[in-house]
């Protein structure tokens, strides 16, 4: 017994050390957003070339994410972590060290190589330790770092106005490069079972057996479907939803009862604005995601235990209500209900994201559950990056952004009932 509850603990405990990782992984990238002003100051560049500096960090991110899955799956999922985790650490640290625009580019290039070989190996080694009841809540817990470096992104900006901009990556790139040290410590691999029958048999993780596993599973097509319908939402709500709600809703402010139970000197405050806009788009957002990712991974953890489908049901569950409740924001005029469409989509975001690498393990090998994984998050980087563009291309030929929200809504309720084709592996 007592052997079982110090597993039990060390199991957290991977989570615990990985949130960090996954908190640096977000705050490292989306730093550079919140210091445009003195970053072109110093190095002068055009707005379509500052640009380049995140589009190129994605697309990077984007194909080499299959092959981070296939070394998890291949090799020490622990030391593809502490090399993803150092790669990108000694880049952020580099960034603040760089004085030309093609140096920097370089760099945020090769910070998307190391990234792009966390996520699928941290998520495979925590359902490594978390085989059962606690699998989707403990992938939750983790997933709720990315939102938290995702809020502190703007971190950077006050470290800039204080002390320069190339303080701040130099002081988070140490950061990491030090917990890389301490992982190494800390952080262990656990044997997994499948491999173990598998090796037994003859059989070796290969390029060529991971491909043909995956893609003669009916699951994994339906899958891939499910995550392009909803990275077409997701990214093209992070990309778009600033400019949409600037101009549907610029000039907005709390009213009537709304404007009663607040003090006066917040009425102005709550305005939305040019310079609001983005906090309006990103802060119900990402805190309805924590509470949906939380939420959503107890729950599913618990309905699993009844209904070998019920981590399945939880995202059909968040994208069905939330496909409609998208399609609301694209044609309200009313900010409340943009307000509570946009709380709810955050909610079925979380629940899905609890969900994803727990759903990959039941219903394929999970010898090649990082390498899916991996697949999965090229997908959705490279429909959402399309989606994007085309969020662009029809603002330039003078059609509203209502236009591409609509479609997303309907992808998004369509990902959701795409779950009912799927059925766990006996």
């Amino acid at each position: 017994m007592s052997h079982t509850n110090s597993v039990t603990r060390y199991a957290w405990l991977v989570v615990a050390l990985l949130w960090v990782v996954a908190m640096l992984n977000y705050l490292d990238r989306l730093m550079i957003t919140s210091m445009r002003g003195w970053i072109v100051a110093d190095i002068p560049m055009s707005d379509a070339r500052f640009g380049l500096l995140t589009s190129v960090f994605l697309w990077i991110y984007g194909l080499v994410s299959p092959v981070g899955g296939f070394l998890a799956d291949r090799y020490s999922r622990k030391w593809v972590i502490l090399v993803s985790l150092a790669v990108w650490s000694l880049m952020t640290w580099l960034t603040g060290h760089m004085h030309g625009f093609e140096s920097l580019l370089i760099v945020r290039a090769i910070m998307g190589i190391g990234e792009a070989c966390y996520i699928a190996a941290a998520l495979a080694l925590i359902a490594d330790y978390h085989t059962g009841r606690t699998r989707s809540f403990a992938t939750g817990l983790h997933q709720s770092g990315l939102y938290a470096g995702a809020a502190l992104g703007g971190a950077g900006g006050w470290i800039a106005a204080d002390h320069g901009w190339r303080a701040a990556f130099t002081i988070f790139g140490a950061v990491g490069v030090v917990y890389t040290l301490l992982l190494m410590f800390l952080l262990r691999d656990r044997e997994r079972p499948a491999t173990a029958a598998a090796a037994d048999s003859g059989e070796q993780i290969s390029v060529g057996a991971a491909a043909r596993e995956l893609f003669s599973a009916r699951a994994f097509w339906v899958l891939i479907v499910y995550i392009g319908l909803a990275g077409t939402a997701f990214w093209l709500i992070n990309g778009w939803l600033p400019t949409f709600l600037q101009e549907r809703f610029l000039g907005w402010k709390p009213t009537g009862a709304w404007a009663a139970m607040l003090p006066a000197t917040w009425v102005d405050k709550m305005a939305v604005t040019a310079g609001s806009a983005g906090l309006w788009a990103t802060v119900p957002v990402q805190i309805a995601s924590f509470v949906g990712i939380l939420v959503g991974g107890a729950w599913a953890d618990r309905w699993a235990q009844a209904n070998p489908r019920g981590r399945l049901f939880i995202p059909m569950l968040g994208f069905v209500c939330a496909g409609p409740c998208l399609f609301l924001l694209a044609h309200t005029s009313s900010f409340a209900f943009a307000l509570g469409a946009m709380i709810v989509f955050g909610v079925g975001r979380g629940f899905a994201d609890a969900n994803l690498m727990p759903i990959v393990c039941q219903v394929l090998n999970p010898r090649y559950c990082a390498t899916a994984y991996g697949l999965l998050n090229f997908v959705s980087v490279s429909v959402g990056g399309l989606m994007i563009y085309a969020g662009g291309w029809l603002r330039d030929q003078q059609v509203s952004l209502a236009v591409p929200f609509t479609i997303a809504a309907a992808g998004l309720f369509l990902a959701g009932l795409m779950l009912a084709l799927v059925r766990p592996k006996a």
